[in-house]
C-alpha cells in the first residue's frame, strides 16, 4: 500500500507532463495501429494504470473528477494514448467487485493492464469447477498491452434462463486476432479476441446483471467510496475526459497554426484578421465549454452519490448516459469547426487536427457513447418509458 496518494492535481499535473511524450508518439501509434512502448511506460510511471486499483494493492482509488481531469490532458496529447488508459480504468473498477481472492491474483502484477467489454459476444456453459467460453469479442482496446481481460459472456446453465456473466481472463489465455484496421482511433490498437473451448474457475465468474445494478463480490472494498456507483455511471463518467482532451488539443492545433496561414483565394493575407475565423474559434470554444459542464456535471454527480452512498434514481442513471452523449456531439461539433476552418493544408498526416477529427468520428459511432442513442434513452425515461436496455 503506497504511503502517500497523490492529489487531484499532482495527477493531472504528472498527466501534464506528459503531453510532449505521447504527442511525439502519436503518428508512430497511428501508422502501427497500437501504442508505442514509451507511451505505456510512461503512463504507468506517471501512476494512471492504478487510478482505479484499490489501495491495498498500491493503488490510488481516485475519484471519477479526477479521471476526467487527467484524461482531458492525456486527450490533448493524442486521443488514442487516453482512449486507452480510459479503458483500462473501466475494467479494473469492474476487477475491484470480484471475489478478494481473485484481486489478489490480478492486482498481483505491479501497474495491471485490464482490458475488456461489455458486449456479451459469446457463449458460455457450466463445467466442474467453473465454465467453459467461447467466442470472440471486438474492439478490445489495448489488448496488445494488456495483462488480463474481462469478458461478457452469456451463460446457458442445466435449467433456468440464459443469462449474462462477466469473467476475468489472463490475456495469455485468449487468441488475439491483429484486425484493427480502422479510420479512427487507429493507435488503440482495438483488435478482437477469441476463446476456444476456454475453462474459467468460478470464482473468476459473476453475474453481469448484479454489476450493473452495482453488487459487489468484494468484502475488502465494501467500505471504499469509489466502487459504491453502479458500473455504467461509473464507466460514462471514466470516457468522458478524452474526449475533451481532443477537443482541447483541436483548439491548439488550431491557434498554433493560424498566425502562419492565410485564406487562399481571398484578399486575407493573414486568417486571424478575418471575421470569419473570429466566429469560428468563439462557438468552438463555446461548444467545449458546454462539453466540460456536461462532462463535469456527470463526473460530480458519480462523485457525490458514491460518497453518500445513496441509491441511483432512475432519471439519475439515464441523464448520465445522455450527459456522456451530449460531452460527445458537443466536443465533435466544437472539433469540425476547428477543422473545417484549418484548410486543405491540414489533411497532411503530420498535422494533428486531420487525426482528431477522425478520432471523434470514430467515439462519435461508439455503442455506448452514441449521442443519439444515448439522447434517445435519456427521453424515454424523462417520458416515463422504461428504458430499453440494461445497460444503464
Amino acid at each position: 500500500m503506497p504511503t502517500d496518494i497523490p492529489t487531484r492535481e499532482q495527477l493531472v499535473s504528472r498527466a501534464a507532463e506528459l503531453v510532449p511524450t505521447l504527442r511525439a508518439k502519436a503518428l508512430w501509434a497511428e501508422e502501427n495501429r497500437r501504442l508505442h512502448e514509451e507511451s505505456i511506460e510512461a503512463l504507468a510511471d506517471a501512476g494512471v494504470f492504478r487510478l482505479r486499483t484499490p489501495k491495498r494493492y498500491g493503488g490510488y482509488e481516485a475519484d471519477t473528477r479526477t479521471l476526467v481531469e487527467v484524461a482531458s490532458e492525456l486527450g490533448r496529447a493524442d486521443g488514442s494514448t487516453s482512449w486507452v488508459a480510459s479503458v483500462y480504468w473501466i475494467p479494473t473498477f469492474m476487477a475491484s467487485l470480484f471475489p478478494d481472492q481473485v484481486q489478489d491474483e490480478v492486482f498481483a502484477t505491479p501497474n495491471v493492464r485490464i482490458c475488456g467489454t461489455l458486449s456479451p459476444s459469446a457463449m458460455a456453459k457450466p463445467a466442474d469447477g467453473g465454465v467453459v467460453v467461447n467466442g470472440k469479442w471486438g474492439f478490445i482496446s489495448g489488448a496488445h498491452h494488456a495483462h488480463w481481460q474481462e469478458v461478457i459472456s452469456i451463460l446457458v446453465p442445466e435449467e433456468g434462463e440464459p443469462y449474462p456473466i462477466m469473467s476475468l481472463v489472463p490475456i495469455s489465455e485468449l487468441l488475439i486476432l491483429d484486425d484493427w484496421y480502422a479510420s479512427g482511433l487507429k493507435g488503440t490498437g482495438s483488435v478482437s479476441t477469441v476463446a476456444r473451448d476456454l475453462f474459467i474457475p468460478q470464482e473468476r465468474v459473476v453475474p453481469l446483471p448484479a454489476v450493473l445494478q452495482g453488487q459487489s463480490a468484494s468484502k475488502a472494498n465494501a467500505d471504499a467510496v469509489i466502487y459504491r456507483s453502479p458500473l455504467l455511471p461509473a464507466a460514462a463518467a471514466s470516457s468522458v475526459g478524452t474526449v475533451i482532451g481532443m477537443a482541447r488539443g483541436a483548439r491548439e492545433t488550431f491557434l498554433k497554426r493560424l498566425p502562419n496561414r492565410k485564406i487562399t483565394y481571398t484578399a486575407y493575407e493573414r486568417q486571424l484578421d478575418a471575421p470569419v475565423t473570429h466566429l469560428q474559434a468563439a462557438e468552438a470554444q463555446l461548444k467545449l465549454d458546454q462539453a466540460e459542464f456536461h462532462a463535469h456535471r456527470l463526473a460530480d454527480q458519480v462523485d457525490a452519490k458514491a460518497a453518500e452512498g445513496s441509491e441511483w434514481k432512475l432519471e439519475e442513471r439515464a441523464r448520465a448516459r445522455g450527459d456522456l452523449g451530449f460531452t460527445v456531439r458537443l466536443a465533435k461539433e466544437s472539433i469540425d469547426i476547428l477543422a473545417l476552418a484549418s484548410g486543405g493544408s491540414s489533411i497532411y498526416r503530420d498535422v494533428p487536427i486531420q487525426r482528431i477529427a477522425r478520432d471523434i468520428q470514430a467515439v462519435n459511432l461508439h455503442a455506448l457513447m452514441n449521442p443519439t442513442t444515448n439522447a434517445e434513452l435519456y427521453g424515454r425515461v424523462l417520458c416515463g418509458l422504461e428504458p430499453n436496455t440494461l445497460y444503464i
